[in-house]
């Protein structure tokens, strides 16, 4: 699958699309919302931002113990289940008087079941489209959350402006339940991918084998540490240009669009295994021009082009897929996807704390180096095993047209 519209000529794409842009836009809309209301509340900024993007933090915690659903639920059902239930906390967070402490309590829920809706939807991605359709998927969603969340917050802050806070979060609530429906209407009835019920301690075991093989280990640092340590560097864009924080978050955005569409559309399946590393290079490399104190134009360049390199994770969430036997897609896709938030704070909290003892240039430069060392470190990742069902072990690939495996 090699161009769009074979992508969205591909059954139940389309409403699968649709789902995951309504409810990345019901997140959106109600982050101001809610920020606002405990803002109002409690005067905190701390709490405010917590209310804005706690649940991505909460989604640790739904790795350790709840990740075995997302191969173990029926897809369809759980998707449609999951945005019925953001829709009714994001409801209750709406009523008047409701103490802050039961919004955070409704907030922990939503990261806890957000965890496992992501492995559910990309498992269900993968299905759908196919190991050699996923990552050109996966890059169109990945443009669509971005354009969906720019869209979003700014709705959701006129919205506050020109209704209230509390009216808001009621959109919020109504855009979840039409991504439910869109899911439930729009999506086929499926079996779960494996067997057995859901546990903490079959969530454990899962992320156990999936850490025990060392190349999926080293893909999952790859998927995590290089992009988290970079998150860092675009948390301090407002410390470090008041001014212009704007500017350089959008030519984040840009370069990020360009990469995916490059890598997702263009970029042929011999070279996948090749440009890896060299992408996450690239993530890297030109923060370090920022110890120099950059003018505002080689800044936003720098920003542009580093962002490119983002869309090494497009080829990673394949070679891991490549790795993991068919009834731990899910599974893996979500422990991928908790991973990656939680080094992304991890990243601005470094970032922030290096920040403060230096400079927010200083501390930019300083993480882009670090994420440098950890790619190198790191090594190829990828592309060198196989799952084998047969044998429940990874094995050499299968060279084409009957050349060595070696060779």
């Amino acid at each position: 699958m090699r161009t769009y519209q074979e992508l969205f000529r591909t059954a139940e794409f389309t409403p699968f699309f649709l789902t995951s842009a309504v409810q990345t836009a019901a997140q959106t809309v109600a982050g101001p919302a809610l920020g606002t209301l405990v803002y109002r509340e409690t005067g905190s900024p701390l709490l405010s931002s917590l209310a804005m993007f706690g649940p991505a933090l909460a989604q640790v915690v739904g790795a350790a113990t709840l990740l075995s659903a997302a191969d173990r639920l029926p897809p369809r059902a759980a998707l449609a289940g999951l945005a019925l239930l953001l829709g009714l906390g994001t409801a209750v967070q709406a009523l008047p008087g409701l103490p802050v402490g039961v919004a955070f309590a409704v907030l922990l829920v939503a990261g806890l079941v957000s965890s496992v809706g992501g492995g559910v939807r990309y498992g269900l991605l993968n299905e759908v489209l196919g190991k050699d359709g996923y990552l050109l998927g996966r890059s169109v969603l990945n443009m669509a959350v971005g354009a969906v969340q720019v869209g979003g917050f700014a709705l959701g802050g006129v919205l506050v402006a020109l209704l209230s806070a509390r009216t808001t979060l009621l959109v919020a609530a109504g855009l979840y339940a039409a991504a439910a429906l869109l899911a439930r209407f729009g999506l086929r009835a499926r079996a779960p991918r494996a067997a057995g019920r859901p546990s903490i301690g079959e969530t454990w075991r899962g992320n156990a084998l999936l850490w025990s093989s060392p190349a999926r280990r080293t893909v999952f640092l790859a998927l995590w540490v290089p992009n988290g340590l970079i998150v860092g560097c675009e948390s301090l864009f407002v410390p470090y240009a008041p001014e212009h924080a704007g500017l350089l978050l959008a030519c984040a955005a840009l370069g990020m669009l360009a990469g995916d569409t490059a890598v997702g559309r263009f970029l042929p399946r011999r070279w996948r295994g090749r440009l890896g590393a060299p992408l996450r290079l690239l993530l890297a490399a030109p923060y370090l021009l920022f110890a120099l104190g950059p003018a505002l134009p080689l800044a936003l360049t720098a920003v542009t082009l580093a962002s490119v390199g983002y869309a090494a994770s497009l080829l990673l969430q394949e070679q891991l897929m490549e790795l993991t036997p068919e009834e731990l897609g899910g599974h893996a896709l979500g422990l991928h996807s908790s991973g990656m938030l939680t080094f992304q704070g991890v990243g601005a909290a470094l970032a922030g704390a290096v920040a403060g003892w230096t400079s927010p240039a200083t501390a930019m430069a300083v993480l882009g180096a670090l994420s440098v060392a950890v790619t190198l470190a790191l090594g190829p990742v990828g592309g060198a095993r196989r799952f084998s069902p047969a044998f429940g072990r990874e094995v050499p690939p299968r060279a084409p047209d009957g050349a060595s495996a070696s060779g």
